[in-house]
């Protein structure tokens, strides 16, 4: 009998993931351009305002489509795979990772020259039934924890004069983000540990939207696959 293939098995194991997110470190950041990357990207947040109206109504759109025909329209799931993808680029420069001080493309088309990208495999068939319940119910699982990640942290208890006590969350991002910047300040690196985890946060929100948005039936795994690259294997 021939011994198992260890590759072909793992491969069975470890399906690679239909929504893939690719954010490569930029090896020479600035010390200090990450003060001003969140303004220099304001024309990108305007845009980007339009084109998730567009990303909203068109996801309504597919869910009757998906309902009644089993697929989403090709021609919308490029669009909404492309405000995704111009989407990652931003935050990946200026808002969630600040990994690089390459300026994002007005583009939403895939760019391997960019440090940023990511790709949704296109699905030929989707269950009809399973588009009444993914987008809220499933998702519930995965909303707790990256609420966690991303709107979780300390909290800051201000006493004023009166008296009264007033409260706000700090994120766990944005700590993550001080610690990175601070040590990017000081040693110009980013720490390879820490951007692998944030990139890793970032990621698992990504699939989760591709889920929640009805681009693919797949369930997202509940796995902080951290790094620059998708897993080859998983």
């Amino acid at each position: 009998m021939e011994p198992e293939n260890p590759d072909y098995t793992a491969q069975l194991a470890y399906p690679v993931t239909p929504v893939r997110v690719r954010g490569d470190l930029d090896p020479a950041l600035s010390r200090w351009m990450w003060l001003v990357k969140w303004l220099l990207a304001i024309p990108h947040y305007i845009v980007l305002f339009f084109l998730h109206i567009a990303y909203f109504v068109l996801t309504v759109v597919a869910f009757f489509v998906i309902l009644f025909t089993g697929k989403y329209p090709r021609a919308m799931f490029d669009f909404n795979v492309g405000v995704m993808r111009w989407t990652w680029r931003v935050e990946f420069y200026a808002l969630s990772v600040l990994g690089t001080d390459k300026y994002p493309p007005f583009s939403l088309a895939p760019n391997a020259e960019y440090p940023a990208d990511l790709e949704v495999d296109y699905p030929e068939r989707l269950h009809r039934g399973l588009v009444l319940i993914k987008w809220w119910l499933l998702v519930i699982p995965h909303g707790l924890i990256l609420g966690a990640l991303f709107g979780g942290g300390a909290t800051l208890v201000m006493q004023s004069d009166d008296n009264w006590a007033s409260w706000a969350t700090v994120p766990l991002i944005f700590f993550l983000l001080l610690v990175a910047l601070i040590a990017l300040l000081f040693t110009a690196r980013y720490p390879q540990g820490l951007y692998d985890f944030v990139v890793g946060i970032n990621r698992w929100s990504i699939r989760v939207q591709a889920y929640a948005t009805l681009m693919r039936d797949e369930y997202p795994p509940f796995r902080l696959d951290q790094g620059a690259r998708e897993p080859e294997t998983r």
